[in-house]
């Protein structure tokens, strides 16, 4: 055949299986030397997927995602603006529910911080040591995945409060643990810790040890060797945790309520107070409400996928 090129017809749905053979000019080419219906390697010819092709698969899931999703976003901000911006902005900006939002937004986030440094801490230790009662303590992270809210809210408050477990010595030193704001974020602790220990956990197993081996090997300290090579290795997954975390505690209702007192302007949640205007037939208000709650924890979630977005590329670049 000299130096002619040479193309084959390839039918893609068949798994790749040459049709017919030619040159390129337009003369025919003999096929008995060609494996023909044999599969070969195709630039053309598309992966076998055992799911539904990619058309369907995307309907699917825009349908499935917009009536889960979408449409009770939709619904929420269509009902807050029923009576006009006016009665959106009293009911949406009172006094009351900004002090509510204070509070909501910033027990959650400091729930978080606190759940970001001891939930690395207990995902560390499970993951790299081995002891007595290991598989115990990992089951018991799970624990407020699975315990009803209400039923934690009453034993925190078993717990914390003033004549309670632990509150009643914490109220020797004049420390009040419940039916206030630090109640509050007791709750928000307890329910956010699993996020970031589930996050990290099988980060941190596929670390293993050899990133801190090599740095010891080059002379780094244990702080360095944290700082340099550890973090930033976890830093995505941690941001993750976090957010997971916040986002739980934002919307928490059952556990709070028991042990934070709900007095208004100093312990009353968002949420709290959303059921209240819905107790009072306000359903325009209670959308209000709702519907800053979601706009503010979307734009901090928001915050926080691109600072993980920044950390991923950062530590593919470093891995690089």
């Amino acid at each position: 055949m000299g130096n002619v090129r040479i193309e084959a017809v390839i039918d893609g749905n068949a798994g790749g299986m040459v049709l017919a053979a030619r040159r390129v000019d337009g003369s025919s080419l003999p096929t008995s030397g060609l494996p023909l219906h044999a599969p070969v390697m195709s630039a053309r010819a598309r992966p076998h997927s055992v799911l539904p092709g990619f058309g369907l698969s995307l309907g699917y899931t825009v349908f499935y995602f917009s009536l889960i999703v979408l449409l009770p976003i939709v619904a929420v901000y269509t009902r807050s603006f029923a009576d006009g911006l006016d009665a959106f902005a009293t009911a949406a900006f009172s006094e009351r529910a900004i002090n509510a939002y204070k509070l909501s937004f910033g027990a959650a986030l400091l729930a978080a911080g606190i759940n970001a440094v001891f939930g690395f801490l207990v995902a560390w230790v499970l993951v790299r040591y081995r002891f007595p009662g290991r598989r115990l303590l990992d089951a018991f992270v799970d624990l407020p995945f699975a315990l009803p809210t209400a039923v934690a809210g009453i034993a925190l408050t078993a717990i914390y409060a003033p004549n309670g477990w632990l509150g009643q010595y914490a109220a020797l030193l004049d420390w009040k643990l419940a039916y206030n704001p630090v109640g509050i974020v007791i709750a928000l602790v307890f329910i956010g810790l699993p996020f970031v220990v589930r996050t990290l956990q099988p980060v941190i197993a596929e670390l293993g040890h050899a990133p801190e081996e090599a740095a010891a090997s080059l002379g780094a300290g244990r702080m360095r060797t944290f700082a340099r090579v550890i973090f930033p290795a976890l830093l995505p997954a941690w941001l993750t945790g976090f957010a997971l975390a916040f986002a739980r505690a934002v919307g928490e209702y059952g556990s709070v309520i028991f042990i934070a007192g709900n007095l208004p302007f100093v312990s009353e949640i968002a949420p709290l107070l959303i059921v209240v205007q819905l107790e009072q037939y306000n359903y325009v208000g209670a959308a209000a409400i709702a519907v800053v709650m979601l706009t503010a924890s979307f734009l901090l979630l928001l915050i926080v996928n691109v600072l993980q977005a920044w950390a991923t590329r950062r530590a593919g670049v470093s891995r690089g």
